[in-house]
This record gives structure tokens, C-alpha cells and sequence, in this order.
């Protein structure tokens, strides 16, 4: 299960993550945030509450990043311990920006 909440301020969207990012949960967020980016200067991905990222999850976290970069950016914030070494093995702690 995953619960997404979505906050928007000014250009600046944030978007808080709590449970499982994968295969089964993934096609929600997928939707909202292809939506999202038309419209928004500045991505913020909240994962204090994230538990566990799968490819899929990864795949929107890149297709997100790509799209950020010719706007104002995408930041990653409050990353566990688990989410880390995920982005650690498969090379998106090089990728992202991760606060």
C-alpha cells in the first residue's frame, strides 16, 4: 500500500511518500506526477515514510528527474537507511539530488 500526499505552493510541489513504492502502487503516482510536472517549477520527493522502492519506483523517480532538470529540479529528502542503500546499489545516489 501507498499513501501519496500531494502539497502545492507556489511552483514548488512536494510529495510525501509513505509505504511501498512498487509494481502494485506505482501506476497512481506515475499518473499525478506526469500531470504535476507540466505545471511545476520545483519537485520535492518526501520519503521519510517510504519503506521500500522497486524498479518501477525507480523508473518514475528517473522519468521525474529527466523532466525536472530543464525546469527548476527535483530534490529527494528524508531518505532511510533502506531507500539509500537502494540508490547506493543502482546508482541513483549519483543521479539524484539527495537532501
Amino acid at each position: 500500500m501507498l499513501n501519496i500526499v500531494k502539497t502545492a505552493e507556489e511552483g514548488k510541489v512536494t510529495y510525501s511518500l509513505e509505504g511501498r513504492l512498487d509494481t502494485n502502487t506505482s501506476e497512481e503516482l506515475e499518473t499525478d506526477l506526469t500531470e504535476t510536472i507540466q505545471e511545476a517549477e520545483e519537485l520535492i520527493m518526501d520519503f521519510e515514510k517510504l519503506d521500500y522502492i522497486s524498479s518501477a519506483g525507480l523508473r518514475i523517480l528517473l522519468a521525474a528527474y529527466k523532466a525536472m532538470v530543464k525546469k527548476g529540479g527535483m530534490k529527494v529528502v528524508h531518505v532511510n537507511s533502506t531507500i539509500m542503500e537502494i540508490f547506493d546499489v543502482t546508482g541513483f545516489s549519483d543521479i539524484l539530488t539527495i537532501e
